[in-house]
């Protein structure tokens, strides 16, 4: 008997589900590794980033060019949406996961002579993070975006209690319960929508809630409101993030990194969801909750600024930093422009980029941050004692203090958004789109010249924070050059070396995300692609 297999199945597609089924295979096998295997579990680890960081880049080749509507699809057992599992890759996802492996790979590479060695598990719970992640960027299902988003948060405990210490402990449990009431949210908010719609499948929830009407329309709305409160709450939305900055601030080095992603994993959800349910075609549900997102966000970042100009602790800084950006992110999607989103979404890989350097750079600048340098910069402000400049004696910076500070400089002006690096290209970008909303717009709203207006002070207010730390740090303090191991320096360099890569190829990624913001603003489209998908059909038996 010979088997005729069909000639229409697209290898590429089982390209989606490799960002989960590796770091699960991965993770179990480190898993079994005891204590002592460092140099394996480092190579099988960072082997496992960098496939994935090449299945990324081939997720964006083919939905930039290969698949239909840029959109690939994965019925997980070949059973057709809304029935089975769908796993969908588009352009913004794609580059969500090249965004992820980016920064694994930095923490990875960070972690490495020191932060990795300290415990057993390290190596696995970054692996089911990972899993976590990717699998909260691709599936296109409520239950198992909680499935997902449990694993991740599961994992995150472990790595947040990783090499423990009072403060870490202290933080890690107000972490754990706020990510639990989260959680109940989720549910609650799911078992709403799945009452009113009779699915959970997203793009079947936005066909379904389009003909809601009264009170069925009533409670899906107040079941998304629900399930809101749980995306925020990660998001970090004021007054929902007030466990952000302790959590970075005692979270390790390489695991805040993460952190800093796991916080916009709730602005991306919001920013799918939103789009594709509630457009201007979307019957009774039309538009709902945009207000809430544009002035929230808004409120966010309010709150955000004046957390920076506050704290003068660098963890506490780097929080804020990122609450800033995620609330300029929700206020994006809020105002409910498309040209704008593209802006926002080049914001939203500038700002993590620039961030997770910072994060990492942290612990290197502490080194030369002793208890009395600190206490000498404040008296100095505090008396306004001025420092007379001696005579120069042609005595150079040392290497390791002139490598921190010119990171650290990068870092400042990308978060402040100040030229010339990307920072400042994503605010021009979100600008120009606000000035010139398009040819059939009345004009600019209040809700825009307030936007801008916030957008311009929290980066004013940014850069003097962060020149205040930098002030305090490297012209004040007469401490000896630090220590510094050439893997920890080397990631935080990667890091702005994308955002400057960003900066000089800012025209190419502005299309593709042009290209990308186009896609989720026509959510017909995407809802017969996904409903439409065809499972592969069984092979055709044929007598000899």
């Amino acid at each position: 008997m010979s088997v005729a297999m069909t000639t229409g199945v697209e290898w590429s597609r089982h390209l989606v589900m490799l960002p989960i089924v590796l770091p699960l295979l991965c993770g179990a096998v480190l898993a079994t590794l005891t204590q002592g295997w460092h140099r394996l579990k480092f190579a099988l680890a960072y082997g496992a980033v960098l496939a994935l960081l090449a299945n990324a880049v081939a997720l964006m080749h083919f939905a930039d060019s290969e698949w239909k509507n840029g959109i690939g699809i994965y019925l997980a057992a070949n059973w057709a949406a809304p029935f089975g599992i769908a796993l969908v890759a588009d352009r913004l996802a794609a580059a969500m996961l090249l965004l992820t492996s980016l920064l694994a790979l930095a923490a990875l590479h960070y972690a490495q002579p020191r932060w990795s060695r300290i415990g057993v598990h390290f190596h696995p719970l970054f692996q089911f993070l990972l899993m976590g992640i990717n699998g909260a960027f691709l599936t296109h299902d409520l239950f198992n975006l909680f499935v997902f988003f449990e694993v991740m948060l599961a994992a995150s405990y472990g790595l947040v209690l990783h090499g423990y210490n009072v403060e870490r402990l202290r933080a890690s449990l107000q972490y754990i319960a706020v990510n639990l009431v989260a959680a109940l949210f989720f549910l609650v908010g799911t078992a709403l929508i799945y009452a009113t719609t009779g699915t959970l499948n997203m793009a079947d929830i936005a066909a379904r809630a389009a003909v809601l009407a009264g009170g069925d329309a009533s409670l899906f709305k107040t079941g998304i409101a629900v399930l809101a409160l749980a995306f925020l709450t990660k998001s970090a939305m004021w007054p929902l993030g007030f466990w952000l900055p302790t959590t970075y601030a005692a979270a390790s080095p390489p695991v805040a990194v993460m952190l800093v992603l796991m916080t916009k994993v709730g602005a991306y959800v919001i920013l799918r969801l939103w789009l594709l349910t509630f457009s201007g075609t979307a019957g009774d549900v039309a538009r709902f909750g945009y207000e809430a997102l544009l002035w929230g966000g808004m409120a966010t970042i309010v709150f955000g600024a004046a957390g920076m100009l506050a704290t003068d602790t660098a963890g506490r800084l780097a929080g804020y930093a990122a609450i800033v950006s995620s609330g300029t992110l929700l206020a994006v999607v809020g105002y409910g422009q498309p040209s704008l989103v593209t802006a926002g979404l080049y914001y939203f890989l500038a700002s993590t980029l620039a961030i997770g350097a910072f994060v990492l750079l942290i612990e290197l600048v502490d080194r030369i941050r002793t208890p009395g340098a600190a206490i000498l910069a404040l008296t100095a402000e505090a008396y306004a004692v001025e420092d007379m400049p001696a005579e120069p004696k042609g005595q150079g910076v040392p290497a390791a203090m002139a490598l921190l500070s010119l990171a650290f400089a990068a870092c400042a002006l990308t978060i402040a958004g100040l030229p010339p690096l990307s920072g400042f290209v994503a605010k021009f970008g979100m600008f120009h789109a606000l000035l010139d909303p398009g040819p059939h717009a009345p004009g600019i709203a209040t809700a825009g010249w307030t936007l801008m207006a916030l957008v311009f002070v929290s980066g004013l207010i940014s850069i003097i924070s962060l020149m205040r730390f930098g002030v305090r740090t490297f012209w004040i303090s007469d401490a000896a050059p630090p220590r510094l191991h050439a893997a920890e320096l080397a990631p935080v360099f990667a890091l702005l070396l994308v955002s400057v890569l960003m900066t000089v190829q800012a025209a190419p990624v502005f299309d593709y995300l042009a290209r990308a913001g186009a896609a989720i603003h026509r959510p017909a489209l995407y809802i017969d692609r996904v409903l439409g998908a065809k499972p592969v059909p069984a092979p055709v038996t044929r007598a000899p």
